[in-house]
């Protein structure tokens, strides 16, 4: 089910969760990189030295993309096949 979601609804907030993908890489010259992205989120990706700076990196890349949605009056995302799901309260999510 794809579907889009307005930022607000009737004045409460919704959380949205976005599932990311993290893969071993390797930079040009051999060194190891990570390689970060977010597949509900079309060219949504980045990269890190280590898989957690590739996390900290694709979750501000996330957000960034977001803000610029809303910004644009453009639908958040919904795709539960794809790792994109609401909650429809506020919602904390934490990574172990």
């Amino acid at each position: 089910m794809n579907r889009k979601s307005n930022h607000k609804t009737e004045g409460h907030v919704r959380s949205h969760i976005f599932k990311v993908v993290i893969e071993e890489d390797a930079f040009e010259d051999g060194r190891k990189a990570f390689h970060a992205s977010c597949p509900a989120l079309q060219g949504c990706n980045t990269w890190g030295h280590t898989p957690e700076e590739a996390l900290a990196n694709i979750q501000e890349a996330v957000d960034l993309y977001i803000e610029d949605l809303i910004e644009n009056g453009e639908p958040i995302p919904v795709d539960p096949e794809r790792g994109a799901i609401e909650m429809s309260s506020p919602s904390v999510v934490v990574n172990v």
